[in-house]
């Protein structure tokens, strides 16, 4: 009987000041680490030698959401909302903070704007309805992740996004991609598929049994002409796992070629999970006992990605958004 995975075994140690909370001067200038999971060998490399891991018959499939501004506060600053979607004109599904200021009815103002919370949805999230729309890019901040322990700042609005950021709709950024720069991206195959990520990237495993976990829900799109590249490649190399989410689920789907599709995804991918649309990922370094590091685990072995990580540690390697990266072939 296979043994009952808990949270905690995905758990490893990480000194704070390998958090990266700044990007470098440089996006293309970040170490990448290279695992090898037939050899189990580790290499370290810079960002700038992934091309020469790349053969022409391959293919790069790259996530081209673009963050918005999603973090607001009212007038007096002491409430904080988090907008997650506008699911209908003016209608805002939103996690504030705190909510017990927030009940059924409750005013707010954001922007000189007037809104009232017209439910709280099962999970904490409110509906929020408001009198006229509000310039999210000029009255909204981005909601960088936690870990940085800081607000945005004026550099963050052109590095917290990539270079081929085209389709508005994400929370966080897809943060593989943030090395990327155009000119290197015009020196591989590559295409896009879009994959909006959602606040739940934020949020912590509190389950004991992964088994328990409540997967969130991201939405995607892919094109017909993406479908054709990715389906017409030798091998497909995702870069991110919001795009190894989106391939995987399609792949499901078809149990075969993916086809064209648009729609939502809650897949949770962890150790004993198959592989069917990946062959390699380009990813950062993700947080312990996290939902993303369970995915590179199911793609490289739990104790393959734990002795990296432990490498990673002792090179001083920069961790998570705005840290390294690293290749699994």
């Amino acid at each position: 009987m296979a043994k009952e995975l808990l949270t905690e075994d995905f758990n490893y140690d990480l000194p704070e000041e390998l958090i990266a909370s700044m990007p470098r001067k440089d996006r293309s200038g970040s170490r990448m680490m290279v695992i090898d999971r037939s050899s189990s060998e580790i290499n370290f490399r810079r960002f700038e030698d992934f091309k020469n891991y790349i053969n022409k018959d391959d293919i790069c499939i790259l996530n081209d959401t673009k963050v918005v501004p999603s973090r607001f506060f009212n007038e007096d600053g002491k409430i904080e909302i988090i907008r997650l979607e506008e699911p209908e004109s003016n209608v805002w599904k939103c996690l504030v903070r705190p909510g017990k200021k927030m009940r059924v009815d409750s005013p707010i103002n954001i922007a000189g704007v007037d809104g009232t919370v017209e439910k709280i949805l099962p999970d904490g999230e409110r509906m929020i309805r408001f009198s006229n729309p509000i310039n999210i890019e000029k009255h909204g901040e981005l909601a960088l992740p936690h870990y940085m322990k800081r607000d945005a700042e004026p550099i963050d609005k052109k590095r917290y996004q990539t270079v081929y950021a085209k389709s508005p709709g994400a929370i966080a950024a897809p943060t593989a991609g943030l090395h990327f720069t155009s000119q290197l991206l015009e020196s591989i195959p590559h295409t896009f598929i879009t994959l909006h990520v959602g606040v739940g990237t934020f949020q912590p495993v509190r389950a004991d049994r992964i088994i328990d976990h409540k997967m969130h829900s991201e939405r995607f799109h892919l094109s017909e002409k993406s479908a054709l590249a990715i389906n017409s490649a030798k091998r497909k190399i995702a870069v991110g796992t919001t795009v190894t989410r989106v391939l995987e689920h399609l792949s499901l789907e078809s149990m075969g070629e993916i086809e064209s599709a648009s729609g939502q995804t809650n897949i949770f991918i962890y150790p004993g999970y198959q592989f069917l649309g990946t062959d390699a990922l380009l990813t950062n370094f993700h947080l312990p006992k996290s939902t993303l590091f369970m995915l590179v685990c199911a793609l490289a072995g739990t104790d393959l990605m734990k002795e990296a990580y432990k490498k990673a540690v002792l090179e001083k390697f920069r961790f998570f958004s705005y840290g390294d990266c690293c290749l699994i072939i």
